[in-house]
């Protein structure tokens, strides 16, 4: 069992906007806040996001280099995936592999997948019924 993932983001009110909605939707509930971060849990795992320290923003992230890629998420049809799609096109936030949507990740694998803050892939995918 995953116990946590902490990620740390280039500007922390940018970053809220995006993952409270997120997570909130997909059933997390607010674990803690401090003034440099935030949690999230789900049963007993959680997801925590911090504040960079300044001296490492400039540094940027990208999901290709080493290190974390993309964070995954389950919803349970297709259609709870087809209203990820839509929230996330009324946001403005893009639609990553739209030649391919939604079947990305293969003929028998429905999901989206799109570019969260600091250009993070964040993919929402069905259950395999």
């Amino acid at each position: 069992m995953l116990h946590h993932v902490e990620i740390n983001v280039s500007d922390l009110k940018v970053a809220r906007l995006f993952w409270d909605d997120l997570l909130e939707r997909l059933g997390y509930t607010l674990y803690s806040e401090w003034e440099q971060g935030v949690s999230w849990i789900f049963d007993e795992t959680y997801l925590v996001f911090v504040q960079t320290q300044d001296r490492f923003v400039d540094a940027g992230y990208h999901r290709g280099h080493t290190g974390l890629s993309h964070l995954a998420f389950h919803v349970a049809t297709r259609a709870d995936v087809d209203g990820w799609v839509e929230r996330f096109r009324a946001q403005g936030i893009p639609i990553l592999y739209e030649d391919r949507h939604p079947f990305a990740g293969g003929a028998n694998y429905y999901a989206v997948f799109a570019e969260g803050p600091d250009r993070m892939k964040i993919e929402i995918v069905a259950k395999y019924k």
